[in-house]
């Protein structure tokens, strides 16, 4: 039909960024597209919010001796956690690109209640709010774990007003998922079967149902440590006659599902980046697809890999081992079918391939020591030191928020309708992954040595691996902080950017750059499966042979 590209019609640019309009407009909005918005301002202020907590950290631990005493200390990397796992890593990817994208990649005009997605932001702003005032009040010095009876009983700090931040946030998470998963079931387009569905959307899919299912059990865990602290129950204290494993099942229950909430977002948009930058469909799609829904499986059944030192039962123990070994299978598998896409693929190196790239050597390091800490003997002696902090930084971090940033360079002219100047984005990226790697790689070595986490007191041995870890730390801080000059540059003199400057395949490289209100002014009809590049290098080909048989 006229008008038509790759399946879909292509649309008029309007866009739905208006500078006149006031901040009503924006706070009562219906539209994904600037909830999405208000998500990316909100989520930042918090991310450099929890980089100036590390930043604390790191500079304590650069000698031997204290310079912050004891309990600054515990409340600093408590705030730290909490920030990030909660207020930053949970919601990142989800909460930005899955709101912004999710709607126009399956060709529906926005996601099926605009107004609970509108009070998912406000949830999340409320709980970081109180969060935030909690430690501006003084701060929680329990770890962002809240191991009872600590958290229950002896500790003076601000647990309840911070447990009540995140049993709030917790339902912005739950509404965001439900919204995910009735969009994603009722109002895909015409055409837009399960099998052509981009593996974004399936990551996102796979997570939702975890935010469902998982959710709810931190906000009961976070109730009944209140109806502890506060009422005297004895629930988790042994001397009311609980039990303090009983709290680390519960929170481990939700809280390793929540790893997964982190990173398979986190895939998905790696999946998009390595199809659009290598020019080749994904490699064993549905396998790439089913991966992601095992693995949200499989995390819900890991959870006790994190009490192989509290006193569980040995034979629950060799259970849970075994089934964290088996669940990196289905990581593997994409790891697998994403470097085989990348074989003979015409790769170019984009920022955004960069981070990908980025991506596949981080993950990979995380996901390889995971298998160290799923080994009962060995586990028993890194738990608790800084191979742990390593790992989980490595998969976390070095992983997810890899993903956010190659994520957010790849659709931010799509976002915006601006592009961002390439040889900055570059030079981003790699004193990221420089910087990561050397901040945290030192720190399985400083584990494995004997290093206790949440220490802040070390002997003078381990200083030349601190050292390094910090100024690793400093170079990671710069790199974090050019994308937000030079995107925010590129707002008001960046180049105007077409429909698809990547030359990407989806259908929101089909609508206008930013997108109209509605993403389409008319309904998308499907007709290709996804990341069609293959059939169009072939169909070029096939015109190319005929042009010289012309001849």
């Amino acid at each position: 039909m006229p008008g038509a590209a790759n399946g879909v019609f292509e649309m008029p640019k309007v866009t739905y960024l208006n500078a006149q309009e006031g901040i009503k407009s924006w706070l009562l909005t219906g539209d994904h597209k600037r909830i999405a918005i208000l998500y990316l301002i909100s989520i930042s202020i918090f991310f450099a919010l929890g980089g100036v907590f590390a930043s604390l950290i790191r500079i304590e631990l650069l000698t031997p001796g204290p310079e912050l005493d004891a309990e600054m200390y515990n409340r600093a990397f408590t705030a730290h956690g909490i920030v990030m796992v909660f207020m930053f890593l949970i919601p990142a990817i989800p909460a930005v690109l899955g709101n912004f994208l999710l709607p126009i990649m399956i060709g529906a005009r926005d996601l099926a209640f605009p107004k609970v997605n509108l009070l998912s932001w406000y949830l999340y702003m409320i709980g970081g709010l109180l969060t935030l005032t909690a430690m501006l009040m003084g701060g929680v010095d329990t770890g962002w774990t809240f191991y009872t009876p600590y958290s229950t009983t002896y500790s003076q700090s601000y647990v309840f007003l911070t447990g009540l931040g995140i049993f709030i946030m917790g339902f912005s998470s739950i509404t965001t998922g439900l919204n995910f998963v009735i969009t994603t079931h009722k109002m895909r387009a015409p055409g837009m079967t399960w099998s052509r569905l981009p593996l974004f959307v399936w990551s996102q899919y796979a997570t939702s149902l975890v935010m469902l299912l998982g959710t709810p059990v931190i906000a009961i865990t976070v109730v009944l440590l209140a109806a502890e602290r506060v009422f005297g129950v004895g629930i988790f204290n042994p001397n009311l006659g609980g039990d303090p494993v009983l709290f680390q099942h519960l929170f481990w229950f939700y809280s390793h599902p929540a790893v997964y909430i982190m990173i398979l977002p986190a895939m998905g948009v790696i999946s998009e980046l390595i199809a659009a930058f290598s020019r080749r469909r994904v490699f064993g799609y549905s396998f790439v697809a089913f991966s992601s829904l095992a693995i949200a499986i499989f995390g819900f059944l890991v959870w006790g890999h994190h009490l192989f030192v509290s006193g569980q039962s040995a034979y629950a123990g060799i259970i849970f081992s075994l089934l964290s070994f088996i669940v990196a299978i289905p990581s593997a598998v994409k790891v697998f079918n994403w470097t085989t896409t990348l074989y003979k693929g015409s790769i170019s190196y984009e920022t955004p391939m960069l981070y990908a790239l980025a991506f596949i050597g981080l993950f990979a390091i995380g996901g390889l020591t995971g298998l160290f800490c799923a080994a009962l003997g060995l586990d028993v002696h890194i738990t608790d030191t800084y191979f742990i902090i390593a790992h989980f930084h490595y998969v976390m971090v070095g992983s997810t928020v890899i993903a956010y940033l190659g994520g957010i360079h790849y659709w931010w002219p799509k976002m915006t309708g601006r592009s961002y100047p390439e040889f900055w984005g570059k030079l981003s990226a790699m004193l990221i992954y420089v910087g990561f790697n050397l901040t945290f790689f030192p720190q399985f070595i400083l584990g494995y040595l004997g290093m206790p986490r949440r220490y802040h007191v070390y002997p003078p041995e381990y200083q030349v691996l601190n050292i390094l870890s910090t100024a690793g730390a400093s170079v990671l801080a710069v790199g974090f902080l050019m994308p937000v000059f030079y995107l925010l540059w590129s707002l008001k003199y960046g180049p105007i950017a077409g429909p698809n400057p990547w030359g990407a395949k989806g259908l929101e490289w089909e609508t206008a750059s930013p997108p109209p209100t509605f993403n389409f002014d008319a309904t998308p009809i499907v007709t290709q499966e996804a990341y069609a590049y293959d059939a169009e290098a072939d169909e070029a080909a096939y015109q190319a042979a005929l042009q010289q048989d012309k001849r």
